[in-house]
C-alpha cells in the first residue's frame, strides 16, 4: 500500500532549493549559463514568439487570464497622484517608452549582423502602421518628422 504524504509549500520549496544546490554545486558561472541557454532553446522550440510575446505582454498588463495575479500594476508601486484607471491607461506607454527600447537594444546585438537591417525594417513597420491610426493630416507630419529625426538626423 502507498503512503500519501503532505508536503507544506515551504518545505517543496525548501526541498527544490536542496535539489537545486546539489544539481548546480559542481558547476561553474560557464557551464550554468551554457545548460540554461540550451535548454531555453528546447523550451522555446516550435514557439511563435511573434505571436506568444503581445498575448503574455497583454496579459500581465490585464491580470491574465485568471485575473489579478500577475498583474503588472499590482507588481509596480503604485503612484500617489494616481489612480488605477490613469496608471492602467499609462502602462502601455511605459511599456513603449522604456521596456521596449531596453528590449530592443539588449536583443538587437545578439542578432547576426546581416540580419539586423531585417528585424529593424520589421520593428519600424509596426511602428509606422500601427502608429499612425487615427491621426489627422497634421499629427501624421509631425509623427513622419519625429520618425526622420531619428532615421536621418538633422546635419
Amino acid at each position: 500500500m502507498t503512503e500519501v504524504v503532505s508536503v507544506t509549500k515551504a518545505e517543496r520549496q525548501t526541498m527544490m532549493k536542496s535539489i537545486m544546490e546539489q544539481f548546480f554545486g559542481g558547476m561553474g558561472t560557464d557551464e550554468k549559463k551554457e545548460m540554461c541557454a540550451t535548454m531555453m532553446g528546447k523550451m522555446t522550440e516550435g514557439l511563435d514568439m511573434k505571436e506568444m510575446m503581445p498575448r503574455m505582454m497583454m496579459g500581465m498588463m490585464s491580470g491574465g487570464a485568471g485575473g489579478g495575479a500577475g498583474k503588472i500594476s499590482e507588481m509596480m508601486p503604485r503612484k500617489m497622484s494616481a489612480g488605477a484607471e490613469q496608471q492602467t491607461f499609462q502602462m502601455p506607454e511605459m511599456m513603449l517608452r522604456t521596456m521596449m527600447p531596453h528590449c530592443i537594444g539588449m536583443m538587437l546585438p545578439a542578432i547576426d549582423p546581416e540580419k539586423r537591417g531585417e528585424v529593424a525594417a520589421a520593428i519600424l513597420s509596426a511602428i509606422v502602421d500601427k502608429g499612425s491610426v487615427g491621426m489627422s493630416d497634421e499629427q501624421l507630419q509631425s509623427f513622419r518628422r519625429a520618425l526622420e529625426d531619428v532615421v536621418r538626423p538633422p546635419s
